[in-house]
């Protein structure tokens, strides 16, 4: 790079300086995103290493699932909050892209991967895709599945209502608050597939369960779930 190319790329740091969306710290030159030191920091959960976690017992004697896994941990004021913070609320679509990569990059080893034929995240309202402008379930799958080169699917499943905020409600109140919200619009199109079910944060699994039933109508479907993040309680 000459000297005014230099010139040029320093002043826009100044103005625009890149850090990390976790810390805030500059990032250094073969750094994404994400700091390494972040990157080290993030609890991983490793649940994809083992067939009954934590995260599948969620859905034990609910709905029928194949295989269930997140990438973190999340608890308030963490990294992981931060990240999907700068995600959901600042419009850092590429945020979720780029954790979508991660994910993906952590799992690439699990066999039954192989058998996966298409990757749904989980839809937004139409109002709140409106409010936000893009789903932050689908940013991570996009990433998740650029990848690992599965196809993403983003018109087979939509939400056919808009459904109150469940941060306060209990499991009973999400799971009703949730139910029908979902709606297979072209179940030509995942009948006999394994799919991957995704979204960003998993708490009571109710908004999952909710979605995973109304596909598994569909015959000889398979259903996977993965969410970013694990919420501890």
């Amino acid at each position: 790079m000459n000297y005014l190319g230099e010139l040029v790329s320093d002043v826009i740091g100044l103005i625009f300086p890149n850090t990390c969306e976790a810390c805030g710290a500059e990032l250094l030159g073969n750094e994404k995103m994400i700091c390494i030191t972040c990157k080290h920091a993030l609890p991983k959960t490793s649940f994809y290493r083992h067939t009954n976690n934590a995260a599948s017992q969620k859905f034990d004697g609910r709905v029928r699932v194949e295989h269930v896994a997140s990438m973190y941990y999340f608890n308030k004021e963490t990294r992981v909050q931060e990240l999907l913070h700068a995600l959901k609320y600042q419009g850092k679509q590429h945020v979720g892209l780029e954790l979508g990569r991660l994910f993906a990059n952590e799992i690439s080893s699990c066999q039954w991967l192989q058998t996966v034929d298409c990757v749904v995240p989980i839809p937004l309202s139409d109002k709140k895709l409106k409010l936000r402008g893009y789903n932050q379930s689908e940013q991570i799958a996009r990433g998740f599945s650029n990848e690992l080169n599965i196809p993403l699917d983003i018109e087979s499943v939509k939400r056919s209502k808009h459904t109150r905020s469940q941060t306060t409600m209990t499991i009973a109140e999400r799971v009703e608050n949730v139910r029908g919200a979902f709606q297979v619009t072209r179940p030509f199109a995942l009948k006999g597939k394994h799919i991957i079910l995704m979204d960003d944060v998993l708490t009571t699994g109710a908004t999952l369960e909710s979605c995973a039933l109304e596909i598994l109508k569909i015959p000889d479907t398979k259903i996977s779930i993965l969410t970013l993040a694990y919420a501890i309680e």
